[in-house]
């Protein structure tokens, strides 16, 4: 067994020396990630996890290992407050280098400590590989220690600038019958006040509407209060936020959106979030169109960026349909495990 402490961490702090151990909190998980998808990776920024941590709405726990001062590990452990009070969310990590050595089995019990004694009773924990890989990290990590695996998503990117032509078809629903009953329209950073209720119904929704696998997810609570501290949790982390929605031209109600935000510390990429059409208005293309409204926006304001990565799961099949006519093409794979606490 390594001669490693685990010692907490708090992101908020301006202390010198937390801050140096947040440096390292990032720094073994952006190592961890870079291991997997190498300049592709999906690493935090310290702007990103500090803002973060002031949002209200979870409860967090982050911790590292430390080896001779040297940060060699960490866990972030988030327990929402508002909603699906029975699960704690956890990120571990341990640097390719001292892996197999107990680090991370320190780690991980550490954690279920924590999530334990807040009352949580399931832990989700995220496993990523590279398409033609295996889910090295679940197969003889997570699946040993009581984790089950509770969905599986594909990881896609779309290049662009993808032909300004056919993205404006899409958008304008040609093809589609009845498409002038619905409008689509988009918004850079926070959305007009006007659109917020309704995004906020479209949030909640994403959490019973979406695709969930066999996680243990309840239904979130939304309102707009919520919808605005995450648009204005990414534009303090330095994030552009582009967000399209469908308007139902008979109601005045939005049915659909999605959103796009480019992270100010890697300009050429964009990350594809939340995407839903309420289940009353489907049959109506209506992802394809706001995704294409989306990808043509994006391309037009922000020539810069060169592809758009997301996530989606791989038994949402029409999500996935939409998104291989758009040009995303398969990078890889993320796993959900759950492990029951008792």
């Amino acid at each position: 067994m390594p001669d490693v402490q685990i010692v907490p961490v708090d992101a908020l702090s301006e202390d010198p020396e937390q801050r140096r151990l947040l440096t390292g909190l990032v720094g073994a998980h952006t190592a961890a990630s870079r291991a997997v998808f190498g300049d592709e990776h999906s690493g935090w920024t310290e702007a990103e996890l500090r803002g973060k941590r002031a949002v209200p709405g979870y409860r967090f726990v982050d911790r590292v290992a430390l080896d001779g001062g040297d940060v060699v590990g960490m866990t972030a452990l988030a327990m929402p407050s508002q909603d699906n009070l029975s699960l704690a969310f956890l990120m571990l990590t341990v640097r390719p280098e001292r892996r197999r050595e107990g680090i991370g089995s320190m780690l991980l019990d550490d954690a279920l400590a924590s999530a334990r004694a807040a009352g949580r009773t399931v832990v989700q924990a995220d496993t990523e590989w590279v398409a033609g890989a295996q889910d090295e990290s679940g197969q003889f990590f997570a699946a040993p220690r009581g984790f089950v695996d509770a969905q599986t998503t594909v990881r896609s990117a779309m290049p662009l600038p993808a032909d300004a032509e056919l993205l404006r078809a899409y958008a304008g629903g040609d093809g589609v019958e009845d498409a002038a009953a619905f409008t689509v329209e988009t918004a850079w950073d926070l959305p007009p006040q006007e659109w917020l209720a309704d995004l906020a119904v479209l949030e909640q929704r994403m959490s019973t509407d979406a695709p969930l696998g066999e996680t243990s997810f309840e239904e979130e609570v939304w309102d707009v209060a919520r919808v605005e501290r995450n648009y204005r949790w990414a534009a303090d982390a330095g994030r552009r936020s582009l967000t399209a929605v469908a308007r139902d031209g008979s109601t005045g109600g939005l049915v659909a959106f999605t959103v796009l935000q480019v992270p100010g510390h890697e300009p050429t990429l964009a990350y594809q979030h939340d995407t839903l059409v309420l289940r009353e208005a489907r049959g109506n293309r209506l992802g394809l169109r706001v995704k294409a409204a989306a990808a043509l926006e994006l391309q037009q304001a922000l020539p810069q960026v060169t592809r758009v990565r997301t996530w989606n799961a791989d038994d949402n099949r029409h999500m996935l349909a939409v998104n291989t006519e758009l040009g995303y093409r398969p990078e890889g794979y993320l796993r959900v495990w759950e492990r029951r606490l008792h």
